[in-house]
């Protein structure tokens, strides 16, 4: 067995003669047997050579009979061993790696979260002749991650904010009425998700989930899309087509922005809603269907019906059961969890191993408004992401915009934040230039509606609007 000392983050040894680890009872390597974390060394073709030990054995699965003269990669089997090992680099550059993340491939064919920290291995002359990587099992680590997630989550929603978890916890209920439901939100704040939720927590999971964007589609062709048409109904109508409705038949339509749609479009929407029956495009026989309809937007609906812009019939229609999401902004105690959740996609979908984000990206996303809400975080990271070519996400990776609007040290917004410099004057001049209208106000100021009527209050503006 080899002597094994440890200098300047490298290990040197004496012999390189494959032996079973422990056997001989030098000390060093007794402590190394007796450790919990994996520990193995590889000569310069990446071949396990001199010391594949007992916590090894068990995470891999691999006996140290099995693993010697293999490749480590036909061991470890890792997420990370053909673009990103960390063995390798230390063999390239010398340089040791810290905390690597890695999920890798048992014997059994399970996969195990590990955390992988590597250094050169050099002889008694200051010869490289291999590296030695020791490896965590992090399986019962994220365990308890998932159990903490699970926790606060519900569907594809994450939030531990009270009014979040006071929605997860009536959300069953309402999934289970089969009422109609509109839920308002600014953009960004996940009512697609929420709608989604619904549908799988409802009797009609089984069913089609159909989302239709009314914003995005023209007026013009929105009617077409949600009852579908019939041949000959126009020009281009060469055969049959049916709509969203009709596909959603059985299970639940989500009407997404349907503040957008125009008044005439509206009162064909009040009839499915009372009757489940429509005309396509074109055709004269009434369809019949069974549809769940979930309704969300971004607006005030009952100020577009003061102005005459939202039927007040419709709104009642679907106002059954409704629904508030918070902006992001007014649950930042979710900012970290989010963060992790998006950050776990993101690996997922790019095929990186980025551990999370460092503590001075965490403070400028902590710091931060967020105007486009969720979506706005998830672009921001989806950046970073692209960037990063490290572990760790770093303030360098971040938007080049986002950094200028945010200020690490200072723990303030570069450019204060509205209500941050003289809001009661701001305020009122607001006001004042936008007739009284808080929910424009409110959007002008990048705040939420709630914040602003808190800071009407706060500075005392409702006597003079």
């Amino acid at each position: 067995m080899p002597g094994i000392t440890r200098k300047k983050n490298e290990i040197f040894v004496q012999s390189s003669a494959p032996c079973r680890s422990g056997d001989d009872g030098l000390p060093c390597c007794a402590i190394l047997e007796s450790m919990t974390d994996g520990v193995f060394t590889v000569d310069l073709e990446r071949r396990i050579n001199t010391f594949f030990n007992r916590a090894a054995e068990e995470i891999t699965g691999f006996t140290f009979q099995e693993a010697v003269n293999q490749y480590c990669f036909d061991i470890l089997r890792s997420s990370t061993c053909q673009t990103n090992c960390p063995l390798e680099r230390t063999l390239k550059t010398g340089e040791p790696i810290y905390n690597h993340p890695a999920v890798i491939i048992t014997k059994g064919g399970r996969e195990i979260s590990v955390s992988a920290t590597t250094a050169l291995i050099r002889n008694r002359l200051g010869e490289v002749v291999g590296a030695m990587e020791i490896f965590r099992d992090l399986s019962v680590i994220e365990t308890l991650r998932k159990a903490v997630v699970g926790r606060y989550s519900l569907g594809d929603m994450i939030s531990k904010s009270p009014r979040m978890q006071d929605i997860f916890e009536i959300l069953p209920d309402i999934a289970e009425s089969d009422s109609h439901l509109l839920v308002q939100g600014p953009s960004g704040s996940g009512k697609g998700l929420l709608a989604l939720a619904v549908h799988d927590l409802s009797m009609r999971k089984e069913k089609p989930f159909v989302k239709v964007n009314c914003g995005a589609i023209p007026d013009t062709l929105l009617e077409s899309e949600l009852f579908g048409y019939v041949r000959g109904a126009f020009t281009d109508a060469k055969k049959d087509k049916p709509g969203r409705f009709s596909l959603a038949d059985g299970g639940t339509i989500f009407l997404d922005e349907i503040g957008d749609t125009s008044p005439s479009l509206q009162v064909k929407l009040l009839r499915v809603l009372e009757d489940q029956v429509f005309v396509p495009l074109g055709s004269v026989t009434p369809v019949k269907v069974n549809v769940r309809i979930v309704a969300a937007t971004h607006r005030d609906i009952t100020a577009m019906i003061r102005d005459g812009l939202f039927r007040e019939d419709l709104y009642y229609r679907i106002n059954i059961i409704k629904i508030d999401l918070p902006p992001l902004c007014e649950r930042k105690e979710d900012i970290p969890l989010l963060t992790e959740n998006i950050m776990t996609r993101l690996n997922a979908l790019k095929g990186r191993q980025i551990s999370g984000v460092s503590e001075g990206v965490m403070a400028r996303l902590m710091n931060y408004l967020f105007p486009g809400n969720i979506r706005e975080l998830e672009n921001i990271l989806e950046h970073a992401c692209v960037l990063c070519r490290g572990v760790q996400i770093e303030e360098k990776h971040l938007p080049h915009d986002f950094l200028e609007k945010t200020n690490r040290d200072d723990r303030i917004p570069v450019e204060p934040a509205p209500l941050a410099s003289s809001e009661g004057k701001l305020i009122r001049e607001t006001l004042k230039e936008l007739g009284g209208n808080r929910v424009n106000t409110a959007r002008q100021l990048g705040v939420s509606r709630t914040t602003l009527w808190r800071k009407i209050k706060k500075h005392d503006l409702h006597r003079d609007h």
